[in-house]
């Protein structure tokens, strides 16, 4: 379980093709911290730490991650938003984010706006994800508000922080980005649909 509240930045230092399987390894400040067996969330995706040294940790994406992500996308020396399981007992800064990717998204347009951005986001609504105004999203797994909500297409407004503290600084027009919906509005939507 995640909170959407991005702890650090990691980069991509190798990638290891097994099979379907692909290893990251990533180098970054929580590195030394890490253990194996710990779950990560890597762009919004829980995976388990394999391997761990001070410098850096691994992880491995199985066929069905790579499928519904955008890790089969990453190269060496790409930016990673990193995020540690949360505590239990300890604030919940951002929403309820389980890791669990439900789908991509593609950036339509990135919007400067006096200091921060609006980014658009157009996703396939086939599995029925929905977004509401003011509703949660996790995009790359940073917690996120829907501003602009549309069928099939949202938008978030970045302020400067995220902007400099995630990859989203990396994210343009065409980018392939990973999306988890609200785990509320996800049930909310299924019973309205077997209703």
């Amino acid at each position: 379980m995640f909170t959407g509240i991005i702890e650090s930045l990691g980069t991509i230092s190798d990638l290891r093709k097994e099979g379907d399987n692909l290893h990251l390894v990533i180098s970054s400040s929580i590195s030394p911290e890490l253990h194996v067996d710990q779950s990560v969330s890597h762009n919004g995706i829980c995976l388990t730490v394999v391997e761990a040294t001070p410098e850096n940790y691994t992880v491995t994406a199985v066929r069905e991650t790579l499928d519904k992500t955008n890790l089969g996308e990453l190269k060496v020396g790409s930016l990673v938003n990193l995020e540690r399981s949360m505590i239990m007992g300890g604030r919940l800064d951002g929403h309820i984010v389980q890791g669990h990717v439900d789908g991509t998204a593609v950036c339509t347009s990135v919007e400067e706006a006096n200091g921060s951005w609006y980014y658009t986001f157009r996703y396939d609504s086939s599995n029925e994800n929905v977004t509401i105004e003011k509703g949660s999203i996790s995009v790359n797994g940073v917690s996120l508000t829907v501003v602009n909500s549309k069928e099939n297409e949202f938008s978030v407004a970045i302020i400067p922080y995220t902007y400099e503290n995630t990859n989203f600084k990396e994210i343009k027009e065409g980018t392939k980005v990973n999306l988890e919906f609200d785990v509320i509005g996800k049930y909310v939507q299924r019973l309205m649909h077997e209703s």
